[in-house]
């Protein structure tokens, strides 16, 4: 396992406990960095929920890994091995999961553990897990994995965690929604008719407010959306609010 060196985080010791907005992914690193240290990991992945192409499925996708060496097929492997069963756990439950090595190290055993963390098998990784989901709805939803190491598991400590990891993970999703470059910036009418949508109105009031055929309102709706990189009318509002676009 191609385990990070310490030189290259040192200067990641802390992380500070307030929250700023992040200007590149760069600025998310040494923040994972220092939590992986305070919960005695060796490594940390970040992962997505994405369309696998097929109806109502979906898949995890690594967005940021300290891996170090081979890390393409670190991610692989963490995926094959776990990705359904933390997906399937993401529908269900925000509690952490955790599991050890293929050789059952990697953790004390802490009797209230049971209670607040999941345990799952683990028969093919050769390194013991601390996955912590984070459920956002419409924004998205994913994972942070912390790998390796002899895992710290005292439960104020990683729900602690938990929490940090789950404003990093806001942080990356704000990142990658701030890629909308200027060609693809929504135009005057695609602002108008989301607003409206927005506010609740139907393509037919829409038309009626701006004065457009439903078919051109719904033209607008769908390049906003497109544009948007959402799913539905509904997502393209959700991310044109927190962009700017409306209110």
């Amino acid at each position: 396992m191609g385990y990070y060196k310490e030189s290259e985080t040192s200067s990641a010791e802390h992380t500070g406990s307030a929250r700023g907005n992040s200007a590149s992914r760069s600025d998310l690193f040494p923040k994972l960095v220092a939590i992986q240290r305070i919960l005695g990991a060796k490594n940390f992945v970040v992962m997505r929920a994405i369309a696998s192409g097929l109806p109502n499925k979906r898949k995890l996708s690594c967005e940021i890994e300290n891996w170090g060496i081979n890390a393409s097929d670190q991610s692989l492997r963490l995926v094959q091995s776990m990705g359904e069963r933390l997906l399937d756990h993401m529908e269900r439950s925000l509690l952490p999961l955790i599991w050890k090595s293929e050789n059952g190290t990697g953790f004390a055993e802490i009797p209230d553990v049971p209670a607040l963390m999941v345990r799952v098998a683990n028969e093919d990784l050769s390194y013991s897990g601390l996955a912590l989901p984070v459920r956002l709805g419409m924004i998205g939803n994913g994972y942070v994995v912390f790998c390796g190491g002899n895992l710290l598991l005292d439960n104020e400590m990683v729900l602690e965690q938990h929490i940090k990891c789950t404003e990093i993970m806001v942080d990356l999703l704000a990142l990658d929604e701030r890629r909308v470059t200027p060609a693809e910036s929504l135009s005057e009418r695609e602002v108008a008719c989301l607003q409206l949508a927005g506010d609740g109105r139907i393509s037919e009031e829409i038309a009626v407010k701006l004065g457009l055929s439903v078919h051109t309102v719904n033209a607008y709706l769908g390049s906003a959306t497109i544009k948007l990189d959402s799913v539905n009318r509904i997502q393209a509002i959700a991310k044109a609010i927190r962009m700017g676009y409306i209110h």
